[in-house]
C-alpha cells in the first residue's frame, strides 16, 4: 500500500486561476445549449416542417444523453485519464455542434443532438472534480464560487442569448456560436490543465480492477433505466402521463432497471457508478438538499419567463432582460460566500438560502397582471442571493470528505442528482401550473353571469371601448364578452402563479432539517488518499 498526501506538491507550476479559466468554458456551454434550443424551437419547426411532438425530440435526446454520461465520468476518467476525457468531451462538443448548424432534416439534427448531448454530459463533472484537485483546502469555497457561477449562469443566458440569435440572424447560429468558444477551451485546457501524479496513479490502479471485472451490466442497467426515466419526466406532460401507454412502460422500465443499478452497483467488484459514497452523511445530505434546490430552481426559471412572455406580453429576449437581476446577485454574491464557507459551517450558509428563497417565493406570490419590470428587482435579488447562499456550499460540502481520486465519481453523481432533480421539478410544477390555472378558471367562471350588473356594465364598456376604434357595433358587442372570458383565463393564469410560488416556498422549507446532517470537519486539512498498487 502507498500512501499519498491529499495536496502534495504538483510536479510543475499550476496556475490555479487560469485552469479555473480554462475550464469554464465547456461547462458554460454544456448548460447553455440546454434552454438555448427552447426559444428556437418555433423557427426549427417551421423549417424542418416538424410536428410539435416531433421537434421537442432535439432538447430531449441532447438531456437524455448529457444525463446518461454524468454518473460515467469518473469510470471514464480511469479508463483514460481525466484531462483526456475532458478534452475528447469538449470535442465531440463542439464538433457535434457544428453538425447541428448544418442539419436539413429533423432526424439528423436530433441525431447529432444526442451526440452533443454525450460530449456535454461529462464537462461539468471534470470542471468540479478538477477545480477541487487544482485548489488548495482553503480556498474550496472560492473553487466552487466559480463553478456555481458558470452552472448557474448557464440556463439563465441561454434563453435570452437564443431569442437574441433567433431574432436578429438564423437558427444554426445558436450552435455555430459554440465553434470559437470551444477551441479556445479546448486550447487553453490543453495548455493549462495537468492531471495530478496523486490522481493519475490512483485512477490507473482503479482502471485496472475495472479492466479484470468490467461492469457491463452496471452501465447496461444504468442506460436503460435512466434513458427511461428521463423520457418520463420530459414526454409525460404532453402526453397525459399515464393514460398513455408508452409512459406506463416507461415508467416500470425505469424502476426495474435503476433497482437492479443499485443492487448491481452495490454487489461489483468494480461498479461503473460508487454509489457507496452516498454512506458518507455530509455528501449524501448536500446532494439531496442540491437536488430539491435544483427543482425549485428549475420550476421558478420556468415560470417566471412563462408568465413575463405570456401575461405581461414581453419578447423572448426582453423577459430574459428583465429576470437578469436574478444572475446578477448570484453572480455578485458567490464570491462572498466562497470565501464566508471557511469561517461558518455550511449548514447556516445553506439555512439562511432556505429562508431567502421562502421570503423571495412569498414576494413573487404578490404579482399580478400590473406588474412591471421593476416590481420583479427585489425579489429577483432575493432569490439570485439564496441561490448563491444555496449552491456554492452544497457543492463544496459535498466534496468536502471525498478523497482526490473519487472526485469525479462523486462530482458525476452530484451532477446526475442535481440534473434529475431539475428535470422532476420543472415537470411536476408545470403540471401544477396548468391544474391550479384550470381549477382557478373554474372557480372564477360562475360569478362571470349576464345576471350580474357589474359584469354587463363591464361588457358595454369593452364594446364601447372596440367601436371607438373602429369596430363595427355588431361586430363589437359579438367580441366583448369573449374579450372577458379572455380576461378572466388570465387573471387565472395570475393566480395560478402565486400558488406555485407560495407552494416552492413552503416546500422549501422541509429541508431545514435535513441540514443537521451537512457538517464538515474541519479539523483536518487534508485527508490521505490510500492506493492499492497491487
Amino acid at each position: 500500500m502507498t500512501a499519498i498526501a491529499a495536496y502534495p506538491a504538483p510536479a510543475q507550476p499550476v496556475n490555479k486561476w487560469l485552469v479555473a479559466v480554462s475550464i469554464a468554458f465547456g461547462s458554460l456551454m454544456a448548460t447553455i445549449d440546454s434552454s438555448i434550443v427552447n426559444v428556437a424551437l418555433p423557427n426549427i419547426r417551421g423549417e424542418l416542417g416538424a410536428s410539435i411532438q416531433e421537434i421537442t425530440w432535439i432538447s430531449t435526446g441532447y438531456m437524455i444523453a448529457m444525463v446518461l454520461v454524468m454518473p460515467l465520468t469518473g469510470f471514464l476518467g480511469g479508463f483514460f485519464g481525466q484531462k483526456r476525457v475532458y478534452l475528447a468531451s469538449m470535442f465531440i462538443f463542439v464538433a457535434a455542434s457544428a453538425m447541428c448548424g448544418t442539419a436539413r432534416s429533423l432526424p439528423a439534427l436530433i441525431v447529432w443532438r444526442v451526440i452533443q448531448g454525450l460530449g456535454g454530459g461529462a464537462l461539468q463533472p471534470s470542471q468540479q472534480a478538477i477545480l477541487r484537485q487544482t485548489f488548495p483546502p482553503e480556498e474550496q469555497g472560492i473553487a466552487m464560487a466559480m463553478f456555481s457561477m458558470v452552472v448557474m449562469i448557464g440556463p439563465a443566458v441561454g434563453p435570452v442569448l437564443g431569442g437574441w440569435i433567433t431574432d436578429n440572424y438564423s437558427w444554426p447560429w445558436i450552435f455555430y456560436i459554440n465553434l470559437p468558444v470551444g477551441i479556445i477551451g479546448i486550447m487553453m485546457s490543453a495548455q493549462n490543465v495537468h492531471e495530478p501524479e496523486d490522481v493519475r496513479v490512483a485512477m490507473r490502479a482503479r482502471a485496472e480492477v475495472a479492466r479484470k471485472n468490467l461492469d457491463i451490466a452496471g452501465i447496461v442497467l444504468m442506460a436503460v433505466g435512466i434513458g427511461a426515466l428521463q423520457y418520463l419526466f420530459e414526454e409525460g406532460s404532453q402526453k397525459d402521463w399515464f393514460d398513455a401507454l408508452e409512459i406506463r412502460i416507461a415508467l416500470f422500465v425505469a424502476v426495474v432497471a435503476i433497482v437492479g443499478f443499485i443492487i448491481r452497483e452495490l454487489t461489483a467488484t468494480a461498479p461503473v457508478v460508487n454509489l457507496r459514497l452516498f454512506k458518507d452523511a455530509t455528501f449524501a445530505s448536500a446532494t439531496l438538499v442540491s437536488f430539491l434546490m435544483f427543482g425549485m430552481l428549475m420550476g421558478s426559471m420556468f415560470l417566471l419567463p412563462v408568465f413575463a412572455q405570456e401575461s405581461l406580453h414581453y419578447t423572448a429576449t426582453l423577459s430574459g432582460i428583465v429576470l437578469m437581476p436574478r444572475t446578477l446577485a448570484m453572480m455578485a454574491a458567490s464570491p462572498f460566500i466562497g470565501r464566508l464557507y471557511n469561517k461558518v459551517q455550511p449548514r447556516v450558509i445553506v439555512g439562511v438560502g432556505v429562508i431567502l428563497f421562502a421570503i423571495g417565493s412569498y414576494q413573487l406570490s404578490e404579482i399580478t397582471l400590473d406588474t412591471s419590470a421593476g416590481d420583479l428587482v427585489v425579489p429577483l435579488i432575493v432569490t439570485g442571493a439564496a441561490f448563491a447562499c444555496l449552491f456554492v456550499p452544497l457543492t463544496t460540502a459535498a466534496l468536502s470528505h471525498v478523497p482526490r481520486h473519487q472526485m469525479a465519481d462523486a462530482a458525476g453523481l452530484n451532477s446526475f442528482m442535481r440534473q434529475i432533480g431539475g428535470s422532476i421539478g420543472l415537470t411536476i410544477f408545470a403540471t401544477m401550473f396548468t391544474n391550479f390555472a384550470i381549477e382557478a378558471a373554474s372557480g372564477l367562471a360562475p360569478h362571470l353571469s349576464m345576471l350580474r350588473p357589474e359584469v354587463v356594465d363591464r361588457v358595454h364598456t369593452i364594446a364601447g371601448a372596440l367601436i371607438s376604434r373602429g369596430m363595427r357595433p355588431d361586430l363589437a358587442n359579438l367580441l366583448a364578452p369573449r374579450f372577458l372570458v379572455g380576461s378572466l383565463y388570465r387573471q387565472a393564469t395570475v393566480l395560478s402563479f402565486d400558488r406555485i410560488f407560495i407552494l416552492q416556498g413552503v416546500l422549501f422549507l422541509v429541508v431545514l432539517p435535513i441540514l443537521y446532517f451537512l457538517k464538515v470537519d474541519r479539523s483536518q486539512p487534508g485527508e490521505k488518499v490510500h492506493v492499492d498498487l497491487e
